[in-house]
């Protein structure tokens, strides 16, 4: 069979790493190496991007971005045990089937009268079975969907680890060769193949055959000067100062005793917080009453009360970081 046509055209802005960093820049998205050579991989090499690391790091949100980037369709798969081909590929649309039923009902003598026998009569109904499983009567689900997009997409199977192991052999025929069987109709493959990607918590292991077919990324917690753009992209209003101490205190939690450590997502959050708050800088009063907007678990938000004020006290010394 003949391959499908590269995802994108030598016009869109994946010509070099460089190009995919700042196409992601330009929608907030602040990118590292590793993350933009997995996309420029992904693309040359037409292969899927498996993003597995803690929630909240950004994997879901990387796929979002490249679609506004890349000006594409997103078509997102949201997994969940249980998740079968009905939902992730297509199912028939029984209403319109059954509403065509009762006009061919009310026509079926017509339509046989001029039959001489019963092999007559059911060859012209044939006809009309096969119509029923037509493309007309098919609702395409997101897998589909991104195989039939023409100008190009991105798939997004978020959280594939919730998904049942079954799920994982359906995806195969997808990621391996961008097409779909629908028994009925037969094989439908993608005149221009999505950039798919996948996202994993780690929740359960996933298997080997899916993770041949697929690149592999991972997105952990950033360091003090990656989180301090990224905080910046997202929130552009906070101020220098008080930027250096909300990332430096997130930095420092993440190091304690804790089930749930703060994700990028999460400290986002704390910043518009901070913001609503009228907060010029840290203070240990301001970060108790908002504490449960970095820690989601109230045994660690119990575990780190004593802490808090050498915590924010460490965090008002550090120095701030305006790049």
């Amino acid at each position: 069979m003949q391959k499908p046509t590269t995802p994108f055209s030598d016009t869109t802005p994946l010509g070099s790493i460089d190009d995919i960093t700042a196409a992601l820049e330009t929608v907030g998205y602040i990118s590292t190496r590793p993350i933009s050579t997995a996309l420029y991989l992904a693309h040359h090499l037409r292969k899927p991007v498996l993003i597995e690391g803690p929630a909240g790091v950004g994997k879901t949100d990387l796929a979002i971005s490249a679609a506004k980037a890349l000006q594409f369709a997103l078509l997102r798969l949201q997994c969940y045990e249980g998740l079968d081909d009905g939902k992730a590929l297509y199912e028939w649309k029984y209403g319109k089937q059954l509403l065509y039923t009762q006009i061919l009902k009310d026509k079926i003598g017509h339509l046989v009268a001029d039959a001489d026998t019963l092999d007559q009569a059911m060859g012209k109904l044939r006809g009309f079975q096969d119509l029923f499983f037509s493309r007309e009567f098919l609702e395409a689900r997101p897998l589909l969907q991104a195989m039939e997009q023409h100008g190009g997409s991105v798939l997004l199977i978020d959280e594939v680890d919730k998904s049942d192991e079954a799920f994982e052999a359906l995806l195969l025929e997808v990621l391996a060769d961008y097409q779909v069987t629908v028994p009925e109709i037969g094989t439908i493959a993608a005149d221009v193949p999505p950039l798919v990607i996948l996202t994993s918590n780690n929740t359960r292991e996933l298997g080997d055959a899916l993770k041949r077919r697929c690149l592999h990324l991972h997105i952990g917690f950033p360091d003090a000067a990656l989180e301090n753009r990224v905080v910046r992209a997202r929130v552009p209003g906070i101020s220098d100062a008080l930027l250096g101490q909300l990332v430096a205190f997130v930095q420092a939690l993440r190091h304690e005793n804790i089930r749930k450590p703060p994700s990028i997502a999460e400290a986002v959050d704390w910043a518009r917080t901070l913001i609503l708050m009228h907060a010029s800088v840290l203070d240990e009063a301001m970060v108790r009453d908002t504490l449960n907007v970095l820690l989601k678990r109230q045994s660690d938000i119990i575990a780190v009360q004593d802490r808090l004020p050498d915590l924010v006290r460490a965090a008002r010394d550090a120095p701030a970081r305006t790049h």
